[in-house]
């Protein structure tokens, strides 16, 4: 059974293969992936949870009833990070950028059956990471941090009912598959070594509703959650190799609001809040190898906050900017030099263009800058996996993100390429 998991979860990673096993530092807090909708790139992601284009539904699957015949979204975003690295002691080095570019993929599908019951899939990346120090670096040879990967790729079966004008309500169930490969980790007895393609398949649920009290006024509420993986591979050790199993790689669950308010006719003002539970991800336990091998992490919960808005220029261009505040789940009591992630903010614009009554384009972008990020070795109050090492990081990332939309069947409407997706 192993065997066959494992066969199936490597043929998923090669038939993604565009997808995060290369994407550098994380975009949505510690190693969550936010890159899910170039419509929601184009204005921080303020007010997904409430609906505006297919892909909301990543962020509230109840949002599927705006879908009108058959609908379909592609998504691809390419992340150009820079994370610089320094360290400050025992021995001054600068490590250099540890991230890389990287595109990102996602797909949305929407089908409406009849008035009241729509079906949605989506497929994307909820969470991925890759830092590398060459090989080298002072923070490698010493077993802080060689080359760490987390893959994911999910499912996201759903199916939405609409009671009526006012009230959709959605569930869903979400099949994840997840790979992860830690290299340069200092172990107690078995020294510098290396978790290598450990992989695993989890299942959740998402689950969301979607309320419009008045005309021009969308409010939802959008739940994922938790997929608890117990990830198996080979521990290579300075005195052997090892299959172990990982338990406590749980992913966070995450709740998601989101409003989008029409001011006059042609503007709509956005709003978002997101919520996830982070602080689950405290200790992943390698069993297998002679002893018991601690991982400590001690993640607190993130938030994240996003206001925007968007201009019908004309029935056919639509334009959108916005700006977030994101507080990540690191901070200096438990940020590694694995991830040196920290608090950020977003600045995003995008646009979306009706090329036809079927094919419709959005394109966004968005600029992020961390704040100054300090790496506390453990005798000051920082993680035990920082050793006697202390440092800092200088973070920024360019995301630009595009997106092709097609609708066939459904009602014939001049409304703004918003008003349906």
């Amino acid at each position: 059974m192993h065997k066959l998991k494992r066969h199936l979860g490597h043929s998923v990673a090669a038939a993604a293969l565009i997808a995060v096993t290369t994407s550098s530092m994380a975009h949505a807090g510690a190693f969550a992936l936010r890159e899910q909708s170039a419509y929601g790139q184009g204005m921080a992601f303020a007010g997904m949870a409430a609906g505006g284009s297919l892909s909301s539904m990543f962020w509230n699957p109840a949002t599927l009833s705006a879908v009108m015949g058959f609908q379909s979204e592609s998504v691809i975003s390419y992340i150009a990070p820079r994370s610089d690295v320094d360290v400050l002691s025992p021995f001054p080095q600068n490590e250099g950028d540890i991230a890389e570019n990287a595109p990102v993929p996602a797909s949305y599908y929407g089908y409406r059956v009849n008035d009241k019951i729509i079906l949605g899939l989506g497929i994307n990346a909820p969470f991925g990471l890759a830092t590398k120090y060459d090989y080298n670096s002072l923070v490698r040879t010493s077993g802080i941090a060689g080359t760490t990967e987390v893959f994911t790729m999910a499912a996201n079966p759903v199916v939405a009912y609409q009671f009526n004008d006012y009230l959709t309500v959605a569930v869903g169930a979400v099949v994840e598959y997840a790979n992860v490969r830690l290299t340069g980790q200092a172990l107690p007895v078995f020294g510098v070594s290396a978790l290598d393609d450990a992989d695993d398949f989890g299942f959740g649920i998402t689950a969301g509703i979607q309320l419009k009290p008045m005309d021009g006024t969308e409010i939802g509420i959008g739940y994922r959650s938790r997929i608890d993986h117990d990830i198996e591979g080979p521990l290579v050790t300075q005195i052997g190799t090892f299959n172990v199993e990982a338990d406590g790689f749980d992913l966070p669950d995450k709740v998601s609001v989101g409003l989008r308010q029409r001011i006059v006719d042609g503007f709509r003002l956005t709003a978002g809040l997101e919520w996830a539970n982070w602080s689950r991800f405290e200790t992943v336990t390698l069993s297998g190898a002679p002893a018991p091998i601690p991982l400590g992490f001690e993640y607190e919960d993130s938030w994240y906050f996003a206001l925007g808005g968007e201009y019908d220029v004309n029935p056919d261009l639509t334009v959108r900017a916005g700006v977030a505040r994101e507080l990540s789940p690191n901070d200096n009591a438990n940020r590694s030099f694995r991830l040196p992630d920290n608090d950020r903010w977003w600045f995003s614009a995008g646009a979306s263009y009706q090329a036809t009554e079927r094919f419709s384009f959005d394109v966004g972008y968005s600029y992020i800058t961390a704040d100054d990020t300090d790496l506390v070795p453990a005798a000051a109050g920082g993680p035990l996996s920082n050793g006697p090492f202390s440092g800092t990081s200088d973070g920024s990332v360019h995301i630009l993100s595009a997106a092709l939309k097609m609708k066939f069947g459904g009602p014939r409407t001049e409304e703004p390429i918003v008003a349906k997706y």
